[in-house]
């Protein structure tokens, strides 16, 4: 393994400088033409283009828990883990024609306001509180402290100096508002295919080198002779790791309300696409789509060549530290073994990653704080350019709040990916429900929604538990519980999912239907021409899901 090198180093500062200038660049450049400064900052209103949102899409999706998390249940599990990817890009598809519309036409800037429209200020109060607790407990703390992990290893760093590095950074980025994070993940995103393609590259490469070839279509062809197991895309009810992805709901189960929600009721995500036209939106939607078809060839590939490798010996113990196997290893231990100056570009796509989703959750977090909390019960009548600096001061607060939480939540010790997934999977069914009865179905009233956010909660912690006091080993022919190991039957976290998206919906119809009128039923400006779209997207669209339907159609 080589050590980083003043190659590396040098290839580092060259992204660092790079992206530090163009994002200075882009800040007083469109400074000149700014017009209303909140939607400048908080949405870079009508100023980013359909590549510069697509790519920001994907460079703040990408981040410490695909490259270490997902590369990690690469070496575990296999390609079957792709799907978070793969299904993703036929979410963006989903959500470009039935959710963008319904937001850009009634002028949505913050999932909380769209709320505060369709069920009034107390369903809005609500879920603006809890959405900023779970992006700064969850998330911002999550892809700060395993980013620094994954650099900590890479470099020879104290984790809590590039913890401060990381945070610095970003926040910095996010400074510049929307604008700046959403041109300076151009940037980014690129370093991160890139970097991740060469990683890739090189890692098939050394599998090549285990039968005396070389190159990575050999590599390719060795790989699946050596962990041919690896490339099931669909488990059985017998594989170990059905728990994690229980077969047929990694496609049309709980695996659509995840992405659903993520992709379509996320200010996080959403947030990259409200300052634009829908024509605009759209395209940026659709490109993210195409990207998101190349992420398992950068996250899950290299996952699946360390588990090669470390089988062959190759690796020695690194995958061991303490003696004890820690798949989450699997893509720093790659980078070790990447040549001066390829370690370099590896490490700024790493980096790269990390920071721009970190800006992008740090701009969420001073978008609804600012806007919808802020602005509506503390100060009604702040200026412009107050709310803007409040909005910078909510930035810093957050990333100071995660820096200190981060190394006490145990987050390396439960995996990246799956601290992510556990914590949101259990309030994702409810604000899926939420969100498209109130879309869709007038008669949904503040009572229904507001049932949907702590019910959706209280069904998932249930079903949770539920296996402590009842034997559930009556659900397993049907494959919706999974022996444990220790004679316990739990439900997979996909199916938990969908059967308390089942419930909530329920749930809400009969409140909407049996309650009395509370007059917060408002109903969005929807029209059939919204849903209509141009003969381009049409055909990217159908693409991307015949794509789909050949990489599954075979399994």
């Amino acid at each position: 393994m080589t050590s980083f090198t003043g190659l590396d180093t040098l290839v580092f500062l060259i992204y660092f400088v790079a992206i530090s200038a163009y994002g200075i660049w882009i800040y007083w450049s469109k400074k000149r033409s700014s017009g209303k400064a909140t939607h400048d900052f908080f949405l870079a209103e009508g100023s980013l283009t359909w590549w510069a949102i697509g790519a920001s899409l994907i460079a703040s999706n990408i981040s410490a828990e695909q490259f270490i998390g997902m590369s990690g249940a690469g070496f575990r599990i296999g390609m079957a883990i792709a799907v978070y990817e793969l299904m993703a890009a036929a979410t963006l598809v989903i959500v470009a024609v039935f959710f963008m519309p319904i937001y850009l036409k009634n002028r949505i800037y913050t999932m909380p306001q769209f709320l505060e429209q369709r069920y009034g200020p107390a369903v809005a109060a609500t879920m603006a509180v809890f959405w900023l607790g779970l992006y700064v407990v969850v998330n911002l703390t999550a892809i700060l402290y395993l980013g620094a992990l994954a650099i900590s290893s890479i470099a020879g760093l104290n984790v809590l100096a590039c913890m401060l590095f990381l945070a610095v950074f970003a926040t910095v980025i996010t400074l510049g508002g929307m604008k700046v994070i959403g041109y300076t993940d151009v940037i980014q995103v690129l370093c991160l295919v890139i970097g991740g393609l060469v990683t890739t590259w090189i890692a098939l490469d050394l599998v090549a080198a285990l039968a005396g070839g070389q190159g990575a279509v050999r590599g390719l062809s060795e790989l699946y002779l050596r962990a041919g197991e690896h490339f099931n895309m669909v488990l059985t009810r017998d594989d170990p790791n059905y728990m994690d992805l229980p077969g047929m709901s990694t496609i049309i189960g709980g695996m659509l309300i995840v992405n659903l929600n993520y992709w379509g009721c996320n200010q996080y995500i959403v947030q990259r696409a409200l300052g634009a036209n829908l024509h605009t939106a759209r395209k940026g939607l659709l490109f993210a789509a195409f990207l998101k078809l190349l992420m398992p060839v950068i996250v899950v590939l290299p996952g699946i060549a360390a588990y090669a490798l470390d089988k062959s010996g190759t690796l020695g113990d690194a995958m061991r530290p303490g003696g004890e196997l820690n798949p989450d290893r699997a893509y720093p231990t790659l980078l070790a073994l990447l040549p001066a100056g390829l370690k370099g570009l590896a490490f700024a796509a790493l980096v790269a990653a990390v920071v721009a989703s970190l800006a992008g959750k740090a701009n969420s977090v001073a978008t609804i704080f600012t806007l919808d909390v802020y602005n509506k019960h503390v100060n009604r009548g702040a200026s412009e350019q107050r709310m803007v600096w409040i909005g910078r001061i909510s930035v810093v607060a957050a990333m100071a709040i995660a820096v200190l939480l981060a190394p006490l939540l145990g987050i390396d010790k439960k995996g990246g990916f799956q601290y992510i997934q556990e914590y949101t999977g259990f309030v994702s069914p409810g604000i899926l429900a939420m969100f498209l009865l109130g879309f869709y179905w007038r008669k949904t009233t503040a009572a229904a929604a507001m049932f949907a956010t702590i019910g959706g909660l209280v069904f998932s912690v249930f079903l949770k538990f539920l296996p402590l006091v009842m034997d559930l080993g009556f659900l397993a022919p049907i494959g919706f519980a999974v022996n444990n190991g220790a004679g316990v039957y739990e439900i997979p976290f996909l199916d938990r999912m969908l059967i308390v998206f089942v419930m909530v919906v329920i749930g809400m119809v009969v409140l909407s239907t049996t309650a009395q009128r509370d007059g917060s039923h408002k109903r969005m400006v929807i029209d059939r021409s919204m849903f209509r779209v141009d003969r381009g997207f049409a055909v990217g669209s159908v693409v991307i899901f015949a794509v789909l339907v050949a990489i599954y159609g075979g399994w």
